[in-house]
């Protein structure tokens, strides 16, 4: 089925969960109105189901090619490119000084999904552009910036994020790759990068990579790292692409999905020496690295609700479609449609709640770092990007996990052809399995947010955001509507679990427990989650009855069932955070044997 952008459910997590209307009031969206934004989501909606969608099998298909050294990405990929540059979608949340739009991050993620939805493979393209835009602009030079900032923001040159290489993947301590200066204020770098998306394509003038590596003198770990700039094509002097610069696709991957998307190993001098320029200061590149891969685990969160929509929306019409066995409406001697079938209706009901949910929680997110960078005082900016801090790794996590389990629950429901790949279903699980693995796996954002963020004020922060919580619980409970079922009864439960959780951590951390406290890092974070995702869908809820608008039942009914079904897990992961260490250490890697 063709994708159609969901523009009511955006807007609704818009105006419900991230408060959409008092930020417009308070002049935090200066310049903004609700009008403006539902129509540039209108429009992000309509090119993605014109333009990018009916690509999105084609290059599943045919996939990106390596050539003579030169990447082919699959029929219509260069075009469509081409026409979203054109449009000014690339500059959507740029600084307005170097040619972008300055529109907000909620927005901004707004239309990162709906592209990703559309065509998760091309979507990673932009993304990683951003990224490299973020870093760039917050710590380049002037000349850096006056010299790539417009070209990168207008579309014409992409970006990448070069940090893995064959013997350092996570673990960024271990990067190898030389930089040795020249003398001039230029550096030659040397050196292998492995998984780096759009690495090398056709699509644009130029492709500017920024890359993690280590100056002769550096001390070793991550304190001995920088970032570089090191463009595909050398400026001439007017600005224009000119000489190859030392650097080159050696082979692409072969992966379990996202195949039109290149996934590039890159060679940095070969020959002499890929040419470099440095961002930020010497052996200081992990404080500018991680400017884009915080950006860029919130956009990746958000590609695990674009998938989960996109598979929710195939599941949903097939379930509409396909006719088998007999249900209470069906007619004699005549088959039912499998969505009248207690397990369908539930499975997607779970789809529609955790798309729902994640999207919520992303969207926050965003809300938070608007806030952090537009609000008028100081105290407002620092609250905000504290709470950013702590809500990203939830964000990335608990939005990609929830991709997969969605994207599988559709295969399920197309029965034995969500197997066969001809129903469209298959590639949606495929493509989002790599979104758990990106811009540090699941399991590092649950460490994150366990040792880093927790702490964050000495617990001020993650304490102020449970109370956030807390008040939603009891707006529910003192609404006394009889069509929340028992949401309130079982959010309360949620909430009290992921209290008793974060004490246990607190109390792990403090007490030097570091291990207890890793042990049950997962799961805390899914019911971080779970918990954050019932607040959202739940003050959706509360909104939708007290306007009585056309979305109150679809709200409220999703809202219920969150809680009543999903959210119930609450209590039981709270069991495994604070008791399951013992269990899990009471076994030594020797035993893990095959």
């Amino acid at each position: 089925m063709a994708y159609a952008a969901p523009v009511d459910d955006i807007v609704f997590a818009l105006k419900t969960a991230v408060g959409l209307d008092g930020l417009i009031a308070s002049g935090i969206y200066d310049g903004l109105d609700e009008d403006t934004i539902r129509a540039v989501v209108e429009e992000a909606g309509k090119f993605g189901a014109e333009v990018l969608d009916p690509l999105n099998k084609v290059g599943d298909k045919t996939a990106s090619k390596l050539v003579d050294g030169k990447v082919n990405t699959p029929p219509g990929w260069k075009e469509a490119y081409r026409q979203f540059a054109e449009g000014g979608w690339s500059a959507l949340p740029c600084p307005e000084e170097f040619g972008g739009q300055g529109l907000p991050s909620v927005v901004s993620m707004a239309a990162c999904e709906i592209w990703n939805a559309a065509n998760l493979s091309f979507g990673l393209c932009p993304l990683l552009t951003q990224g490299a835009i973020d870093a760039l602009h917050a710590d380049g030079s002037d000349a850096l910036k006056a010299a790539y900032l417009p070209k990168m923001i207008s579309g014409e040159w992409t970006g990448t994020m070069n940090l893995t290489e064959p013997q350092a993947g996570s673990d960024l301590a271990a990067v190898k790759t030389k930089a040795v200066p020249q003398g001039d204020g230029t550096y030659r770098l040397f050196g292998t990068k492995i998984f780096i998306t759009y690495g090398e394509h056709e699509m644009a003038g130029n492709i500017i990579h920024m890359v993690l590596a280590r100056l002769p003198d550096a001390p070793a770990g991550t304190k001995g790292i920088s970032l570089f700039l090191v463009p595909k094509y050398l400026l001439n002097g007017d600005g224009s692409p000119g000489a190859r610069n030392d650097v080159v696709c050696a082979g692409l991957e072969h992966k379990l999905g996202i195949h039109a998307s290149p996934t590039c190993v890159m060679k940095f001098g070969e020959k002499d020496g890929a040419i470099g320029y440095l961002v930020g200061q010497e052996n200081r590149g992990l404080n500018t690295m991680f400017i884009m891969m915080n950006a860029a685990r919130l956009a990746v969160g958000v590609q695990g609700v674009a998938v989960a929509e996109r598979a929710t929306q195939h599941a949903i019409a097939y379930a509409h479609d396909r006719k088998q066995g007999r249900t209470a409406s069906s007619q004699p001697g005549e088959m039912g449609a499998i969505v009248e079938h207690a397990d369908i209706r539930r499975s997607l009901l779970t789809m529609k709640a955790l798309t729902q949910a994640a999207r919520c929680i992303c969207l926050v997110t965003a809300r938070e770092i608007d806030i952090s960078h537009r609000a008028p005082s100081e105290e407002e900016r620092r609250a905000a990007a504290a709470t950013a801090a702590l809500l990203t790794p939830i964000a990335k996590a608990f939005s990609t996990d929830i991709g997969c389990e969605v994207a599988s629950l559709g295969v399920q429901i197309h029965g034995g052809m969500g197997f066969i790949e001809e129903t469209g279903a298959a590639q949606y699980y495929r493509d989002a399995r790599i979104l758990p693995i990106y811009e540090g796996t699941n399991g590092i954002q649950s460490i994150d947010l366990v040792v880093r963020k927790l702490p964050l004020g000495n617990g001020a922060v993650v304490k102020a955001y449970l109370a956030e919580l807390r008040e939603t619980v009891s707006d529910v409970q003192k609404s006394n509507r009889p069509e929340f079922g028992r949401m309130g009864e079982r959010m309360a439960a949620t909430l009290r679990a992921l209290e008793d959780a974060t004490a246990f951590m607190g109390q792990a951390l403090a007490n030097g427990k570091m291990e207890n406290a890793l042990a049950g890092a997962t799961p805390y974070l899914r019911l971080f989650g779970l918990a954050c995702g019932g607040h959202y869908l739940a003050k959706g809820a509360l909104a939708a009855v007290r306007d009585a608008n056309g979305s109150a039942g679809n709200a409220v009914a999703i809202a219920r069932f969150f809680a009543e079904n999903i959210s119930t897990a609450g209590p039981g992961l709270a069991e495994t955070v604070t008791a399951g260490a013992d269990s899990l250490f009471a076994v030594e890697p020797s035993q893990l044997t095959g």
